[in-house]
């Protein structure tokens, strides 16, 4: 009875890191690859009921949307690579002042948003050891799943300084513009917690199966464990997983 609960839930810590790989793989496609998802939205101040002008801040660049004078909606997206300046890219489009300092920090920390893919490889990977695995590989799972798990923690604290201080900046020149975080960031703290609860699930049900396997191990002559009337019983077929 206890294998088979250790069993669902472990199925349950399998399901989490799919859904955290899911939310980082989101994350990592944000603008420019998907325009609307970005770590931090910018309102523009021209913004009217027909045109609603903003700026999407993603991974490996950002997209102006709703571009004038287009009579159309038209967006603008930079190319990918990995480092931009988000700081340059507010004084140029909406005159936003930036200390040396402000605009170092934000500048340089957009090149650790390389973490992002990275988490997101690692948390698949995790996902497929726990998948079909046996005990051991499960355990590597979990062990894998921390690694993404800190990555993603990193990246966390990166993605909230460098976008709060230009957040701060918008907000505060009286430029008439509004930023905010937009839901790349909150998919990836999503994926933080995903990653953390599917983790421990992992690696408890891990601990368990193998008391649960220490208990019903096999004699120590080597021939499989006997029923209560003394006869041989056959140890019962792995199923398709650890249990």
């Amino acid at each position: 009875m206890m294998n088979r609960v250790a069993s669902k839930t472990h199925w349950i810590g399998v399901f989490l890191l799919f859904v955290s790989s899911i939310l980082l793989l989101i994350t990592t496609i944000s603008a420019p690859i998907i325009n609307n998802v970005g770590l931090l939205r910018v309102t523009l101040k021209n913004e009217t009921q027909i045109r609603h002008s903003s700026v999407s801040f993603g991974t490996f660049g950002y997209c102006i949307l709703d571009v004038p004078p287009a009579r159309t909606q038209q967006d603008y997206c930079s190319k990918h690579h990995v480092g931009y300046d988000p700081s340059d890219i507010m004084a140029r489009i909406d005159h936003t002042s930036f200390s040396h300092i402000a605009a170092g920090t934000s500048d340089g920390l957009t090149r650790v948003m390389v973490l992002h893919p990275v988490a997101c490889a690692l948390s698949f990977i995790a996902f497929l050891l726990a998948l079909g695995s046996g005990i051991i590989g499960s355990l590597a799972g979990a062990l894998v799943a921390f690694i993404a798990w800190v990555l993603t923690l990193v990246s966390l604290a990166v993605d909230f300084t460098t976008f709060g201080i230009v957040k701060n900046h918008v907000n505060h020149d009286k430029s008439g513009s509004h930023a905010y975080f937009g839901s790349g960031i909150w998919l990836l703290l999503a994926s933080f917690v995903t990653l953390f609860f599917g983790m421990l699930i992992v690696l408890f049900t891990c601990a368990s199966a193998r008391r649960e396997k220490k208990r019903s191990g096999l004699p120590k002559e080597g021939g499989y464990p006997a029923d209560g009337v003394g006869v041989p019983v056959a140890p019962r077929k792995k199923r398709f997983g650890m249990f």
